[in-house]
């Protein structure tokens, strides 16, 4: 659509191994039982959708005391944001030309704590934030619990807001914009599809972190909640692509997110 915009916001870098990223990237065999590592960096971002009924953000990033004790020990040091504190989403909104006031409704793709930390931003107000229907009940099973994962903090989400909870495979939020369930990663992993004027948007995130995920080589094991449908959600996101001739945005992979910004 000719009045669709899409801003890219550059969240800050989290640094981990590839192999968390890339299933089996460094293994040792018999001929070379010590393999060398990589320890990347990949980016953290966010969206801002500029259409004519509203200004949509896509997702919140991390909190900025991430590297300060507010995410656990043990998950920092698997994924550490090591600029988090230079990167509160209201100063990186203000970079582009907007300020939390602007925003009509936030859209979760989910409550990992490098996508929710800034929704704190919105307790209290009545601006919709937008969820899947698996994703919360999950969250909060895993925040509260022993079970599900470790990668939710009750801290980003268990506030006063104004949650919007999507069913099914695919929602229409506003034109343009549709949001689709992408299972996998997590049970209510959000992607959308944004009909830009040039060229659409699929926003694949998280379904795939870099691109070697989207060839077809999963994320270790621990962050991925099923693999089944992970590998289903992979196959739509490809369809989608096909048929749409979109350019597809990838969780975490700054190369790809630099192309596209």
């Amino acid at each position: 659509m000719d009045d669709i915009s899409v801003t890219f916001l550059d969240r800050g870098t989290v640094t981990a191994d590839m192999n968390f990223v890339v299933d089996g990237h460094a293994v040792a065999t018999a001929s070379n039982r010590s393999p060398e590592h990589e320890y990347a960096e990949f980016v953290v971002w966010n969206l801002v959708v500029e259409t004519p009924e509203m200004t949509i953000l896509w997702d919140t990033g991390s909190h900025p005391d991430a590297g300060d004790g507010y995410w656990p020990a043990p998950l920092y040091e698997a994924f550490a944001h090591v600029d988090a504190d230079q990167h509160a989403l209201s100063d990186d909104l203000g970079a582009a030309g907007y300020s939390i006031a602007d925003i009509d409704a936030v859209v979760m793709s989910h409550l990992h704590l490098d996508h929710a930390g800034g929704l704190y931003n919105f307790a209290g107000t009545d601006v919709p934030i937008y969820v899947h229907r698996e994703e919360l009940p999950f969250a909060y099973l895993s925040a509260k619990t022993d079970e599900g994962s470790i990668a939710y903090l009750a801290s980003d989400f268990d506030h006063d807001l104004n949650w919007q909870v999507v069913h099914g495979d695919r929602y229409h939020l506003t034109d343009g914009v549709e949001l689709l369930h992408l299972p996998g990663h997590t049970p209510g992993l959000l992607g959308a599809l944004i009909d830009r004027p040039d060229r659409p948007l699929l926003v694949a995130g998280d379904e795939a972190y870099v691109e070697a995920n989207y060839a077809g080589q999963p994320m270790a094991t621990s962050l991925l909640w099923n693999n089944g449908s992970w590998k289903a959600s992979l196959e739509r996101c490809r369809d989608i692509e096909r048929e749409t001739g979109a350019d597809v945005l990838l969780g975490h992979d700054r190369s790809v997110f630099e192309e596209l910004a």
